[in-house]
């Protein structure tokens, strides 16, 4: 699959033939008990490794501002995109949208029922290399029409990039959401997403925003 992004002000389209999503790649792993520990409270079993290497379609991935999901048990998480093509790597943002319900039945199958916002902007990787860890993520949601702060971490947070690509075995063609941290007060769906991956060396950040539109679960 084809898609166009905008990488230092030029238009660029990349060909992504795989998708991964890496599950619980904190890098503290009292965080990443803290995430797990959530998760069980809506029923989902603890995963059998850490980290995980998912698998999703390519037609999953998507640039529109509003995605429909079935039922009212889903919701984001804002995520670090690395995508390998052309012989280069590029850095972006993408929210792992989450079915919660059938999540508590097998979290690899919640990961296909939803379609996985992505950013059309990207940095190249090589620019953030060397100060990859001060790369904060923040994510905020619509509460009874109030902007409420969901996320909030830098990549010091989340496993070395370079060590989620080798254990997933990355290669060019590959688009890979790299995980997530603990939501504030607790993972709850929402009907609206703002996120943003800003660098504190450079000034410059990436935003992504999505509304959800829920679907009627019809029996």
């Amino acid at each position: 699959m084809d898609i166009a992004f905008n990488c230092k002000d030029e238009s660029i389209t990349l060909t992504i033939n795989s998708v991964v999503v890496a599950g619980w790649t904190g890098r503290n792993l009292a965080a990443v008990q803290q995430h797990i520990d959530e998760l069980a409270e809506l029923g989902i079993a603890p995963p059998s490794q850490i980290p995980l290497y998912y698998r999703v379609s390519t037609a999953m991935l998507t640039q529109s501002e509003s995605i429909e999901v079935l039922g009212e048990g889903s919701s984001g998480e804002v995520e670090p995109l690395l995508i390998r093509a052309g012989g280069k790597t590029y850095f972006g943002l993408a929210s792992d949208h989450t079915d919660r319900d059938l999540e508590a039945y097998s979290v690899a199958a919640s990961k296909q029922a939803c379609a996985k916002p992505i950013a059309t902007s990207l940095w190249d990787f090589d620019d953030i290399a060397d100060h990859l860890d001060d790369i904060r993520l923040r994510c905020w949601i619509d509460e009874k029409g109030k902007e409420v702060l969901y996320q909030d971490g830098t990549l010091a947070g989340i496993r070395p990039l370079a060590d989620l690509c080798t254990g997933a075995g990355i290669s060019d063609g590959t688009a890979m959401l790299c995980g997530t941290f603990a939501a504030i007060a607790g993972v709850r769906p929402a009907q609206s997403y703002r996120m943003e991956v800003s660098d504190p060396h450079s000034g410059k950040t990436i935003a992504l925003s999505y509304s959800v539109v829920a679907l009627p679960i019809i029996a």
